[in-house]
């Protein structure tokens, strides 16, 4: 069981980000049925447009995820897909049993990568309903913080009320990246 404990950031996201064959993460095996129509079968672009909008939006959604990870995190993910890939089919059955009993919003939180989506769970409350401009720039900066900082913003994220997130992810985006370790355990012992 270990084993299969260790594997479940994998399966995380390897379902999270998997996006059928046209937009597949290497390594990772497509959901497309294995006997497609005939005509769509060959060409690419008709099994596109047979999937219905709320498809393409997640497909899209999941590619946009799979490019913004940084190359180091992708090699986690391929890596992994090979370990899931030697993995007795019932599993790698019950890892993806495990996963899809997730909440959604922690299975979503798998697309940030490895490192940010086994921490998602803690920096949920903060960074769950980032106003759109402020999503890039504070996902650089997380995948900046290392492991001890991630795990006071998590802690801060516990922490603060919800009528105070905005604040304190402002305070947070203004601080000189030289500066957020302390300014992150300066937070930390005064909440």
């Amino acid at each position: 069981m270990r084993k299969i404990e260790r594997l479940l950031p994998a399966l995380a996201l390897l379902t999270a980000l998997a996006a059928g064959p046209a937009l597949a993460v290497p390594g990772a095996r497509s959901r497309v049925p294995a006997t497609p129509a005939p005509d769509i079968a060959v060409d690419p672009q008709a099994r596109w447009s047979a999937l219905g909008p709320v498809r393409q939006q997640e497909l899209r959604a999941r590619y946009a995820a799979w490019r913004a990870l940084p190359e180091s995190e992708r090699q986690r993910v391929r890596a992994a897909a090979g370990a899931m890939a030697a993995l007795p089919a019932d599993e790698r059955a019950a890892l993806r049993d495990r996963f899809l009993g997730l909440d959604r919003l922690h299975r979503d939180g798998w697309r940030l990568g490895p490192q940010l989506g086994a921490l998602y769970p803690k920096l949920q409350p903060l960074l769950g309903y980032l106003p759109e401009p402020q999503r890039e720039p504070m996902l650089a900066l997380l995948r900046q913080l290392d492991a001890q900082q991630l795990a006071q913003l998590a802690l801060l994220s516990q922490r603060t009320p919800p009528q105070e997130r905005d604040a304190l992810r402002a305070q947070l985006l203004a601080v000189p990246a030289g500066g957020r370790g302390e300014w992150l355990l300066r937070k930390t012992e005064a909440r």
